[in-house]
């Protein structure tokens, strides 16, 4: 049971600061239909609401399964942080142009999912074009070295 879903367009878009574990607060079906890998965290992005954390926009499928206890697909669900971790990221986020998004949805080794957040800025157009053509240049170096 190795699920690892991903913001690919993150890193993208973003440039990271730093990166903290947080926890997600899910009903039963929720979880279930993560451990089966229908989730996706490509629009979510996260905010606070009266000093608590909360991701909008984070797709998870309803449960095949489920009856009618089933979840709505896209409410918006709580992170679990610690004390310390919110306020700094509380202090961090009122600074212009940085935002908090989420790059990576796991099932630790616990069965519990957890979620990778990141604390960001935004990218200008030029930064985007180099990391095209840094990622362009380190393809075609593996290329070489095969041969």
């Amino acid at each position: 049971m190795n699920i690892n879903i991903k913001n690919k367009k993150a890193s993208f878009e973003y440039e990271f600061i730093e990166t903290f574990v947080a926890g997600i607060q899910l009903t039963g079906t929720e979880i279930k239909s993560i451990r089966q890998g229908k989730a996706s965290i490509a629009e979510a992005y996260c905010y606070f609401d009266r000093g608590e954390l909360w991701v909008k926009s984070m797709h998870i499928a309803e449960y095949s399964f489920g009856n009618r206890f089933n979840h709505e697909m896209k409410r918006e669900r709580k992170l679990l942080l610690n004390k310390k971790e919110l306020r700094k990221l509380q202090r961090k986020i009122k600074e212009k142009g940085l935002t908090i998004i989420p790059t990576r949805l796991f099932v630790n080794d616990r069965g519990w999912a957890k979620m990778k957040i990141a604390l960001a800025k935004g990218k200008k157009v030029y930064d985007k074009r180099q990391s095209i053509k840094e990622k362009d240049m380190k393809r075609d170096m593996d290329r070489i070295r095969k041969f």
